[in-house]
């Protein structure tokens, strides 16, 4: 069943490749571009959620900030993780035109607000890789990382929460969400929008609690720095109807395609796919969002 959806998704790349040939140029990007900055959970979530807008916006000249809140762990070894990341980094790069896969990024280690961070740049994005723990879906945590989340550290049921590289801690909610205003302000002095996972319970019930505590970090922006904020449904998509075109769906494959290729590689047991294929195939053909102050938007003009 695995192997039959993955050639669904190759076949689906296919196409879109075929569509993009002859358009790879070279990208140059100055003060005045427009940037987007997507703060999710975990390495997959964008791709899943958001990807058929990632790629418009990448056609649009947009340059991309990717904040990726977790290590996406769940509870596992350091070889989970880290392929995870690699395995982003291969999706943002299929947003370049030219870029084939993630060998082309060049990954330092940077300093903000005294957090030492992994930040690794392509052609058109760059990935911030924060490295917290997975929280788990209800947000208890792990016991391999003391049981601590992001909803914990919200909530005050913890009083820090620390990278699972050792790598940085954070004391507060307060120290986090300036952390990720402060990378969104060094990238960009132009943020067109923030994209992020939409935390209200009613509107998107049932989803992973790290997504919902990336939607309040967002909120958090969104107020403070009055940029304007998409929120994507998560896990609530499953009762939702399909409402994106082939092109939409196509940009999404691909995408995920591109994520799962790199997870396979390392492990067939890896594939996000293999773990929900239903679902993760309903992913690919939805997108829905809102506006803070709007009502569910029903994606569908994507060209």
């Amino acid at each position: 069943m695995v192997s039959e959806a993955l050639g669904v998704l190759r076949l689906v790349s296919i196409v879109l490749a075929t569509s993009l040939a002859g358009a790879h140029h070279v990208v140059r990007y100055g003060p005045t571009t427009p940037a987007d900055i997507f703060i999710v959970a975990h390495e997959d979530d964008w791709q899943l959620f958001m990807g058929n807008v990632a790629a418009e916006r990448a056609r649009d000249g947009h340059r991309l900030i990717f904040v990726y809140l977790t290590a996406g762990d769940n509870g596992r070894d350091t070889t989970y993780w880290r392929t995870r990341e690699r395995a982003a980094l291969a999706a943002q790069a299929a947003l370049a035109p030219g870029a084939t896969d993630s060998t082309s990024a060049q990954c330092d280690t940077m300093q903000i607000n005294s957090h030492r961070l992994t930040r690794c740049t392509l052609p058109n994005s760059v990935a911030w890789f924060l490295r917290l723990p997975d929280g788990r879906r209800n947000g208890s945590g792990f016991q391999v990382h003391n049981s601590q989340s992001l909803r914990k550290l919200r909530t005050r049921q913890i009083s820090a929460i620390s990278a699972i590289d050792g790598s940085t801690s954070y004391e507060s909610w307060s120290a986090l969400v300036a952390t990720v205003t402060a990378i969104a302000k060094i990238e960009s002095p132009m943020i067109a929008s923030v994209h992020t996972h939409d935390p209200n319970v009613v509107i998107n019930p049932h989803d992973h609690f790290d997504h919902r505590m990336a939607g309040r970090l967002s909120q958090s922006l969104e107020r403070s720095e009055q940029w304007n904020a998409l929120y994507y449904l998560g896990y609530a998509l499953a009762a939702r109807d399909d409402n994106l075109r082939p092109s939409g769906v196509q940009a999404k494959s691909h995408l995920f395609q591109e994520y799962d290729r790199v997870m396979v590689a390392v492990n067939p047991k890896w594939s996000a796919l293999a773990e929900h294929r239903v679902f993760y195939l309903e992913c690919l053909r939805r997108t829905y969002w809102r506006r803070s102050s709007k009502g569910i938007t029903r994606r569908t003009a994507v060209r």
